[in-house]
C-alpha cells in the first residue's frame, strides 16, 4: 500500500539483491488475515529477495502483557509451526527463509545497552504517538509500552537488513526508526506496508475479536458459521469483509476467484480481475450468499493443510499448552464449562446494527409489527415487535435499529420472530418507546457491543432456562445524555455510542 525510501530501495537493487524482514509478535493465535503478508513473503522471495521472519516473543510480553511471560516460549513454538505451516500451504519454499527469535538477540550486552542509549533520547511523547495503533492502549499506559517501539527500531540494524515490511498500522513505529536509528550512528531504513484487512464484522480482523476472524485451525462448520454471520450487505462493497478477504488474500495467491452458483442463477463464473467482482456485486449480479460460500470453499482448501499438519498429538498437545482454556472467564469474556459460576457478561449477546426493509401489521395481532430487518446476513430476518401503538410505521420503514440476534427464535400469535428490536421506555405514564438509534453511518450487520467487553464471543443461542439476556437486562438504562447504558458503560459500535432520541432514565427492553 505505501513505501517509504523508495530511492533508496531503487539504488540497492542496482547493486545487490535486497535484505528484508517481517515481525510478527507472538500474542493470540495468528489468523487467516496472515495470509496478506504471507502472499507478500512469497512475491519477495520470487524477486530474489533475503527474507528474515522475526518471532518478536519479547515484543509480545511488553505489548501489556500479551502474551505472559510463562507462555512466552509455548507461544513462539506455536508461531513457528503455524506460520510455517501456512507459508507451506501456498508453496513457499521455506529453505529461502530465515527465521529469528526477539530473544536470541535482544537479551545481549549490546542491545540492552542501545536500548538505553535510545530511552535516552525518546521522549515520551514521541514513544507513546509510535505505538498509537500497535501497542494496547490502556487507561495507565505501562513503561513496557513506551519501549515497545524503540526495540523495533533496533530490530532493523540487529537484524542487519535493509529493509522492513509490515502492515499500514505501524507506520508510526516505522517513521519514528527513520528518525531515531540515525541519532545512534545507525542507518535510516527501507518500509513497505501492506493494507488492513477488515475483519468479517467490517472492522480490522483481530486476534482478540473472537466474531471479527477466521482462526487457522478453526473446524470447518466454525468457518461456515463465521461466515454466514459475517457482514456483506447486497450491494455494499465498504466496509465488507468478504471481499476484502477476496481482494488481499485469494486473488494475490490464485490470480482469479471462482463464484460457485446453481445453474438457475447462471452457474459458475470465473474472475481474473478483482474489479470486475467488486462491480458485479456492486450492481447485485453477485449474491452475498453465493460469495460466502465460494470463499468458504476456497478458505478450506488454504486451510486443511495447515489442520492436517496441526492434528498429531505433538501439536495438539502444544497448541492447548500455549493457548490453555481459562478455568474461569475474565471480565469480557464467555464462560467456560469449567466456570461456577457461569459468567453473566454482555459479550455473550450478539447485538448487531439492522436495517429495517419492510414493516407490516402482524395479520393475527392490533399490537404487533412484522419487520423484514437486515443484519448483514444472506438473508434478512423476521422480526416480530410490539410496536404499533408506540411508533408509527413509516418511522420504522428504512430506519436503524439495535437488534439482538441471539435469542432463541420464538412464534408470536403464529410468526416465528428471529430477533428482538431494542427501545427504550419511559419510567412513568403514559407509556412511551423509543428504538435505540445506533450512530450515523453505521452499516447493517455491524457489531453493538458494551464498553470493556468488546473482545469476548456471543452464545451461539442464548438458553432461555439460564435467562442470560434476562438477567443482563436487569442493568440496561438510558443515561441523562440519552446514551444507552448497562451498569453505566455505553452500548458502542466503531462509529460511536448508541441512543434514544428523548427518554433519558429510561429502561431498555
Amino acid at each position: 500500500q505505501e513505501v517509504l525510501g523508495e530511492d533508496k530501495l531503487m539504488a540497492i537493487l542496482k547493486e545487490r539483491e535486497l535484505k528484508i524482514y517481517w515481525g510478527t509478535a507472538t500474542t493470540g493465535k495468528p489468523h487467516v488475515a496472515y495470509f496478506v503478508p504471507m502472499s507478500k513473503i512469497a512475491d519477495f522471495l520470487k524477486a530474489g529477495c533475503e527474507v528474515t521472519i522475526l518471532f518478536a516473543d519479547l515484543h509480545a510480553y511488553l505489548d501489556n502483557m500479551k502474551a505472559p511471560w510463562e507462555l512466552l516460549e509455548l507461544r513462539t513454538r506455536y508461531y513457528e509451526h503455524v506460520i510455517k505451516a501456512m507459508l507451506e500451504s501456498i508453496g513457499v519454499p521455506l529453505e529461502k527463509l530465515k527465521f529469528v527469535r526477539g530473544t536470541d538477540y535482544q537479551l545481549s550486552k549490546e542491545y540492552t545497552l542501545d536500548v538505553y542509549r535510545l530511552s535516552s533520547l525518546v521522549t515520551q511523547h514521541d514513544a507513546k504517538k509510535a505505538g498509537a495503533e500497535v501497542v494496547k492502549q490502556v487507561e495507565h499506559p505501562l513503561l513496557s509500552g513506551l519501549l515497545y517501539p524503540g526495540l523495533q527500531a533496533l530490530d532493523e540494524e540487529y537484524l542487519k537488513v535493509d529493509a522492513q515490511f509490515g502492515g499500514v498500522d505501524q507506520r508510526k513505529i516505522f517513521t519514528f526508526a527513520e528518525k531515531y536509528l540515525p541519532s545512534l550512528g545507525y542507518a535510516k531504513r527501507i518500509h513497505l506496508m501492506n493494507p488492513m484487512v477488515p475483519g468479517l464484522t467490517g472492522s480490522k480482523m483481530s486476534s482478540s475479536e473472537e466474531d471479527s476472524k477466521i482462526d487457522l485451525l478453526d473446524r470447518k462448520e466454525d468457518v461456515k458459521k463465521k461466515l454466514k454471520k459475517a457482514f456483506c450487505e447486497p450491494g455494499n462493497v465498504e466496509n465488507n469483509g468478504v471481499l476484502s478477504f477476496i481482494k488481499h488474500v485469494l486473488f494475490p495467491l490464485k490470480s482469479e476467484f471462482v463464484v460457485l452458483r446453481e445453474e438457475k442463477w447462471g452457474g459458475n463464473k470465473t474472475y481474473t480481475a478483482y474489479e470486475a467482482l467488486e462491480k458485479d456485486f456492486a450492481e447485485q449480479v453477485v449474491h452475498p450468499g453465493d460469495l460466502k460460500n465460494s470463499v468458504e470453499v476456497a478458505l478450506n482448501k488454504l486451510l486443511d493443510p495447515i489442520r492436517e499438519k496441526f492434528n498429531c498429538p505433538e501439536l495438539k498437545k502444544l497448541s492447548s499448552a500455549a493457548y490453555p482454556t481459562p478455568s474461569k472467564a475474565k471480565p469480557g469474556e464467555k464462560g467456560t464449562k469449567n466456570s461456577e459460576p457461569e459468567d453473566v457478561v454482555p459479550s455473550r449477546l450478539d447485538i448487531r446494527v439492522g436495517k429495517v426493509l419492510s414493516v407490516e401489521k402482524h395479520p393475527d395481532a392490533d399490537s404487533l409489527y412484522v419487520e423484514k430487518i437486515d443484519v448483514g446476513e444472506a438473508e434478512p430476518r423476521t422480526v416480530v415487535s410490539g410496536l404499533v401503538h408506540f411508533v408509527p410505521k413509516e418511522q420504522l420503514q428504512d430506519r436503524l435499529v439495535v437488534l439482538l440476534c441471539n435469542l432463541k427464535p420464538q412464534k408470536m400469535r403464529g410468526v416465528e420472530s428471529q430477533g428482538m428490536v431494542l427501545c427504550a421506555s419511559s419510567v412513568g405514564e403514559p407509556r412511551q418507546v423509543e428504538p435505540l438509534d445506533p450512530p450515523a453511518g453505521c452499516c447493517a450487520g455491524e457489531r453493538v457491543y458494551v464498553e470493556g467487553y468488546e473482545s469476548g464471543e456471543p452464545d451461539e443461542e442464548l438458553k432461555p432456562k439460564k435467562k442470560v439476556f434476562e438477567k443482563l437486562q436487569a442493568d440496561f438504562r438510558v443515561s441523562e445524555d440519552c446514551v444507552a447504558q448497562w451498569k453505566q458503560r455505553n452500548f458502542l459500535t466503531k462509529l460511536g455510542t448508541v441512543s434514544c432520541k428523548s427518554l433519558k432514565g429510561g429502561s431498555i427492553s
